[in-house]
């Protein structure tokens, strides 16, 4: 009882910040009023967390309010010494990457044959309908060439983890949802340059090559370190499956350096070099971390997992507040318009993806809601690391900045929304798929 009455306190103490800061902005004291905005959303955060149908807001209140707390003080996320914060951005999302690829294994994949009407439906669903309303809400609104480039690139990027998150909350299908996220994320070097360089390329110079091995190096590379983190950690996998998938890690390490090798002027001892930088980090280093974790922690998943996501949250938080902070003068001059193009983008991903499935496709409830959230969820980690590879992450990455938070509210809602609905029997749903 105590502590609802502290969370019902915090909470009224929030909504009196909020107040001030409103009066503060009406007698036009702009200037004052940053502390009461950083206090009321810091009350809140943790106000959200004594009521249950609330409580799952709580990081994404933290989130708004780092954000915030960049936008009054950017000086203090740009650089610390002579180095560039923005240096963290590609660090960090390898590590997130890294983090979703130890929880997989190659099973994630094989659901494509399992399920292959929702995995194509999805696949399709992602590529399409989110990279052509990204371009159509560019112009619609009219943005600078380079904020309507980070738009289509937003649209253009797969789903990640957030989407299987709350596939799991709304009652989804969520080994469809793995599997498309695991599935979209093969896909994505090659179809995300495609779609930038097709859509976006009227706006900024998109350079495929380029981007399609940045792909491999943030996502691609990581992921394939922490599968093989799994199978010497976790997994029950025999010797022989160890060495054939071991094969097949490194020939996807030898697949990105032989396209580096081809677009771009390196000799062949920079070719081999690249190879074994690569094989160390992401062959080497990986089963030794998983024999140190099975020393050290005895195989203990339950508790890494737990630390990986509080990893993967901290580090998104850290890559969003770097970037706004680059990218705050911009920031101010498109601020309500981006957030308005992003949340219409997100919800007509949501709507689409599930119209189609329902509608069209006539799949069953559970998978249209995977379908949904897969296709309107998008990976505004990897969107953030590309812009920032393209030296435009105060511009281009500002539409990902935005939009991470922003599906992580409407996600959260819509997946609690769902909840509580009755999905059906399953029954009823085989004969309405026998029919079609």
């Amino acid at each position: 009882m105590k502590s609802n009455n502290i969370y019902r306190s915090l909470l009224f103490i929030s909504i009196l910040l909020f107040v001030v800061f409103v009066i503060l902005i009406i007698t036009e004291k702009p200037n004052q009023t940053g502390p009461f905005l950083i206090l009321g959303f810091v009350s809140l955060a943790i106000a959200v967390r004594g009521f249950s149908l609330f409580k799952g807001f709580s990081y994404s209140i933290w989130i708004f309010t780092a954000v915030t707390v960049s936008m009054y003080y950017p000086q203090f996320f740009l650089s610390y010494g002579n180095f560039e914060l923005k240096g963290l951005i590609v660090p960090l999302l390898q590590i997130i990457m890294f983090g979703m690829g130890s929880q997989m294994s190659l099973k994630d994949f094989a659901g494509v044959i399992k399920m292959p009407k929702g995995v194509i439906a999805g696949v399709i669903c992602q590529f399409t309908i989110m990279p052509f309303i990204g371009v159509s809400i560019a112009i619609l609104f009219n943005f600078p060439p380079e904020i309507a480039a980070g738009v289509i690139l937003v649209g253009s990027s797969p789903s990640g983890l957030a989407s299987n998150v709350m596939s799991f909350l709304a009652k989804a299908n969520l080994a469809l949802s793995v599997t498309l996220t695991a599935f979209a994320t093969l896909l994505s070097p090659l179809l995300t340059p495609f779609l930038m360089k097709t859509l976006a390329g009227q706006f900024i110079e998109v350079d495929f090559w380029n981007m399609m091995l940045g792909i491999f190096n943030m996502v691609i590379l990581p992921i394939v370190a922490g599968l093989i983190f799994n199978i010497f950690s976790l997994s029950k996998v025999s010797v022989k499956g160890k060495i054939i998938q071991l094969l097949s890690y490194f020939l996807i390490i030898l697949l990105r350096n032989f396209i580096a090798f081809q677009t771009s002027e390196i000799s062949i001892m920079e070719f081999i070099k690249g190879i074994s930088i690569d094989v160390f980090w992401f062959l080497v280093l990986p089963i030794a971390g998983a024999f140190l974790f099975k020393y050290m922690a005895k195989g203990n998943n339950e508790g890494l997992s737990k630390v990986l996501a509080f990893i993967s949250m901290l580090a998104i938080g850290i890559i969003i507040v770097v970037i706004t902070a680059a990218g705050r003068d911009s920031l101010l001059e498109v601020g309500l318009l981006l957030i308005l193009a992003c949340f219409m983008q997100n919800m007509f991903g949501y709507g689409l993806g599930y119209s189609v499935a329902r509608f069209i496709l006539k799949m069953n409830e559970n998978d249209c809601r995977t379908i949904a959230l897969e296709v309107g969820m998008q990976n505004g980690g990897l969107a953030s690391g590309l812009a920032l590879q393209m030296g435009k992450v105060a511009t281009v990455g500002l539409a990902p900045a935005v939009f991470g938070p922003m599906m992580n509210i409407t996600g959260s809602s819509l997946a609690t929304w769902w909840r509580g609905k009755e999905v059906g029997s399953r029954k009823s749903e085989v004969r309405s798929e026998e029919k079609t």
